[in-house]
């Protein structure tokens, strides 16, 4: 047997989900790991739903986590001959059969038997196809199908459990049952790692499979299977689109790291060896095996994402920081902005070396790189970008704030202008109004950069300038009065 080749394949209805990505992940590391292939192949027959926008994006998710395809981009429309024949096939050696039943003639002859899904009624009126006809598979009464679950183990589903599921539309459309099956034996996947949902698909594609072997006169194997645990919010509830954040694009507008993502995406039903959970993408395929997942729900647990995030963040250079930092500074810039992101400031008041002076500051307090922006805006600003709550807060409310900013202000007419000197000053003009240093900064702080947390306030007041500083200080006041 040849190496392991595998493939993921998403259809272009959405935004990329993180479930998605997460199956797309697996995939690649156990190619990886084993020395196999990986492809994308895009699942568009569905003409109703698809967009080519959404195909955009997940190839540009993919891409952005560092996933791309080991080929080509498949798309299942190239498969459609091969899908019609196989439907041809199967019909004319009678494994397929026709039905003309609409759902309240099922519902109404199901009605008091305890049973649900279809009751088979057509398989042996022999109608011809037409354009008012599905076609059904004709399930084996007796027996079980298995499917070998390289995660579950074996699962077992008994035959007369399995209804004479619908594979063609009345339109001639071919539904994924036996679409998705023929593209796999054309393109000769070896190993099928896919979310959980489709466990129950599994068994339909395992009798397929073997009516194709038998009208083809062929004995294809099966490929390996392995079905992912389902992915869960804090409520163990199934991640929903509609009210969970499940959008790969939407983290990235964010502002998380692709480095950080993959690792979380990675502990999703799997762990490495020993107990740290940061972990490089190289000992991630060195680990990984795919024996070795879970089939427990997983949690989808977004603090514990932002705070990886952010020691992926810290880890950083300087250097990689800012270049990171660029999207979100300078939107519209470069190949790639965050959707929906504006900076508060002119464009022309932006100052990379300023910028530089505080990069690394701010990299020691943020938690995505999303978070940049909001924490150096004063620094270019016209005046300082005052938050009406903070001010209220921390000097409206204050009786000491007046003189401590009427101290402040005289003491950086002449102080040296360094973060020490700075320090020593608040502490003096502090101590002077029976206040700790914690006390007399916080009214500094919010005259100066708008907030009541931000990077280090004496470097920030350094880097700003001491005419700034001075000028946003008189400003503090004149708003008081």
């Amino acid at each position: 047997m040849g190496a392991p080749r595998v493939r993921f394949a998403p259809s272009p209805t959405g935004f990329f989900h993180v479930g998605s990505a997460r199956s797309s992940l697996f995939n690649w590391l156990f190619a990886r790991q084993t020395g196999g292939s990986y492809v994308l192949r895009i699942e568009d027959t569905d003409t109703e739903r698809n967009r080519e926008e959404w195909v955009d994006g997940i190839v540009e998710a993919m891409a952005w986590l560092g996933l791309s395809s080991d080929e080509r981009t498949y798309r299942q429309s190239e498969f459609a001959a091969d899908h019609a024949e196989a439907a041809s096939l199967l019909f004319d050696a009678g494994h397929l059969y026709a039905c003309d039943c609409v759902r309240d003639q099922i519902d109404e002859r199901m009605r008091g038997t305890g049973r649900t899904g279809y009751d088979g009624h057509c398989r042996d009126r022999g109608l011809a196809q037409s354009d008012s006809t599905v076609l059904r598979f004709a399930v084996p009464g007796a027996g079980e199908t298995v499917v070998h679950d390289i995660i579950r183990g074996d699962v077992a589903f008994p035959n007369d459990a399995i209804e004479d599921f619908v594979v063609v539309k009345s339109n001639g459309g071919v539904l994924f049952a036996l679409s998705n099956l023929v593209d796999d034996r054309a393109m000769e996947i070896t190993h099928v790692i896919r979310g959980e949902e489709h466990l129950s698909n599994t068994p339909k594609q395992l009798l397929l499979a073997a009516a194709l072997n038998a009208v083809e006169g062929r004995d294809i194997p099966a490929p390996a299977f392995a079905h992912l645990p389902l992915l869960v919010n804090e409520q163990r509830k199934k991640l929903s689109k509609r009210r969970d954040p499940v959008s790969v694009e939407s983290y990235r507008d964010r502002g998380f790291l692709p480095e950080a993502m993959i690792n979380f995406l990675a502990l999703l039903g799997w762990s490495p060896k020993g107990d740290e959970e940061k972990v490089d993408r190289s000992v991630l395929v060195e680990q990984f095996r795919l024996e070795d997942v879970n089939n427990s729900p997983a949690y989808f647990d977004v603090a514990k994402l932002t705070h990886l995030n952010g020691e992926y963040i810290r880890a950083l250079s300087t250097t990689d920081f800012i270049d990171a930092c660029q999207p979100w500074l300078k939107p519209g810039s470069g190949a790639w902005s965050p959707a929906d992101h504006a900076v508060p400031w002119p464009v022309e008041r932006f100052d990379d070396a300023v910028f530089a002076a505080i990069a690394p500051l701010v990299q020691e307090r943020v938690a995505t790189i999303g978070e940049v922006t909001g924490m150096v805006d004063f620094l270019f600003t016209e005046g300082a970008p005052i938050d009406p709550a903070a001010f209220d807060k921390a000097i409206r409310s204050q009786p000491s704030s007046r003189p401590v900013l009427e101290g402040v202000l005289e003491a950086t007419k002449t102080c040296a202008w360094d973060a020490d000197a700075l320090h020593d000053a608040v502490i003096a003009v502090g101590e002077r109004n029976g206040l700790v240093l914690r006390k007399a900064q916080a009214p500094v702080r919010v005259a100066i950069t708008g907030r009541t947390v931000g990077p280090p306030l004496f470097e920030s007041m350094t880097i700003l300038g001491r005419a700034s500083v001075r000028e946003r200080l008189e400003s503090a006041l004149r708003a008081l009065d």
